[in-house]
């Protein structure tokens, strides 16, 4: 089947529009004359054909096709011979064509010359019947021009209706994809930042170490660190790849439950710690919990690769609202450079607590070391929030 032709835009379509109402209204005049018995008339084929002429501006100059149709139209009833009905097609096409195109003022002058002409034509010789006919019909032709106007502002503003929303959904699923992008950044920067200066404490302690049997405990160590390390990449992984494959199981998330043994691996790496926690434990929602858990492996992991800390503490206190974590070292804290600008680290933990509505607070303490503390809240049984202890 043969593609049908596109149909002419902007100034082609006046062009178009202009020659169509043009050859209708030459072509009218014959019928017209033979039916009066008039003449045909030079000055009335002459105002009709500019009249549809000016037609063919009405995009780039509005007030032209006003001034064409409504000057031409009378003046062709006026001075012509066979008096025509098609003589009216320009300045009902035009007048309406100015109300879609929302030329109003264009619309209303067209109008206002048509009656000006009207009136001075029948100050000379006045026929009522005329001109009641033509003043009703240049007003019935001016109201389907607003009727015109107000369906075309109509589809416009729904036109613009629809690229506000379309630019919206845009502007949506680029800020869900932002917060993916962060949340996958933050993910694999905690599960693979602590377990890789785990590996490299523990290897510098073989490397260096005189004791076969201390460079045969830290690689064991190693080893253990890098099953885990692989084992949460893969599940981190797995996570962008369920919607291809939602049949894959996927490694449960780490929560508070497991922090004892982030202790212990810690402990192992040279830096011993002390896990404390206060409340008695309750259920929190998953990104609580992992939220929770990833807070604490960041501080453990600074103060492990950058504090010079001999010990740390957690301290995780349960609440009716929700968890707060604490993780106290007893190293060097922030200093010069690193007390000014966060690193990825404590800017990752800060995005972590703020997403779910939490507080976070990291500094020097008193007397010595870090702190780093979140506050986690968690809907009560009442829906309510209220800050743990």
């Amino acid at each position: 089947m043969g593609r049908l032709p596109a149909r002419p835009t902007g100034t082609a379509a006046d062009i178009a529009i202009a020659a169509g109402v043009g050859a209708v209204q030459l072509l009218a005049e014959f019928p017209a004359a033979w039916f009066s018995g008039a003449p045909l008339s030079g000055p009335g084929f002459a105002l009709l054909a500019i009249g549809a002429a000016s037609l063919a501006v009405l995009r780039r100059l509005p007030l032209v096709t006003a001034l064409g149709v409504g000057l031409c139209t009378p003046l062709y009833y006026i001075f012509g011979q066979a008096d025509g009905w098609a003589a009216w097609l320009m300045f009902v096409v035009g007048v309406v064509r100015l109300g879609a195109g929302r030329h109003r003022a264009s619309a209303v002058t067209a109008t206002v010359t048509v009656l000006l002409v009207i009136t001075i034509g029948e100050t000379i010789q006045f026929e009522p019947a005329r001109a009641f006919y033509a003043v009703g019909w240049v007003l019935v032709v001016l109201a389907a021009g607003e009727v015109a106007r107000n369906r075309g502002a109509y589809l416009h503003e729904v036109e613009q209706r629809a690229a506000e929303a379309e630019r919206t959904r845009e502007e949506e699923a680029l800020r869900r994809a932002t917060e993916e992008r962060l949340r996958i950044a933050r993910e694999l920067h905690d599960v693979i930042a602590h377990n890789i200066s785990l590996i490299n404490v523990q290897a510098g302690a073989a490397a260096h170490g005189r004791d076969p049997d201390q460079a045969f405990a830290a690689l064991d160590a190693i080893k253990r660190a890098s099953k885990d390390t692989l084992r949460e990449l893969r599940a981190t992984l797995g996570v962008l790849r369920r919607a291809d494959d939602a049949a894959t199981p996927l490694a449960p998330s780490p929560t508070l439950a497991r922090v004892g043994d982030l202790a212990a691996r810690t402990t192992g790496a040279g830096l011993p710690v002390r896990l404390r926690e206060d409340g008695t434990a309750v259920p929190l929602p998953t990104p609580v919990d992992l939220a929770a858990y990833r807070i604490v492996q960041e501080a453990l992991t600074n103060a492990l690769r950058h504090a010079g800390a001999s010990r740390a503490e957690v301290t995780v206190a349960y609440g009716p609202g929700g968890v707060s974590v604490q993780v106290d070292d007893d190293g060097r804290g922030a200093s010069g450079a690193a007390a000014v600008s966060e690193g990825n680290g404590l800017r990752g933990m800060r995005e972590r607590a703020a997403a779910l509505g939490g507080e976070f607070q990291a500094g020097p303490r008193t007397g010595g070391g870090f702190r780093v503390r979140a506050v986690l809240p968690a809907p009560a049984d009442d829906g309510t929030l209220a800050a743990p202890g």
